[in-house]
């Protein structure tokens, strides 16, 4: 069936990625292991929802209150699920913007892993 209006590429479509069905972030992985232990039967499909799209739009108030709710835990629990998300993406993006700073990092997880 041909989709009518944009497509989901396109910028258009509420700023959707296609990527984001596939994507692992920490944050996914958070869900998908508290909707698992919850007794979700859909978790990897819930945790969908949520991640990666938590890092380019956040979370909002009743998002975090929500996912708390389902997932059983606290409100700061979520809050740093995700900031320690926002953090990792921000490593993510400084190692792509410097790709020098992987053999960097490399050492430096070396070293403090003696």
């Amino acid at each position: 069936m041909p989709i009518i209006g944009p497509g989901y590429d396109d910028p258009e479509y509420d700023d959707y990625d296609p990527a984001w069905k596939t994507q692992e972030t920490p944050f996914r992985q958070w869900l998908y292991m508290r909707f698992a232990a919850a007794g979700f039967s859909h978790a990897a499909d819930i945790a969908v929802s949520y991640a990666p799209s938590n890092r380019y739009h956040g979370l909002d108030d009743l998002e975090a209150v929500t996912l708390a709710m389902l997932t059983d835990t606290s409100v700061d629990d979520v809050l740093a699920a995700h900031t320690a998300d926002l953090a990792a993406w921000k490593h993510e993006q400084q190692l792509h913007d410097h790709p020098d700073l992987a053999v960097l990092d490399a050492d430096l997880n070396r070293i403090a892993g003696h």
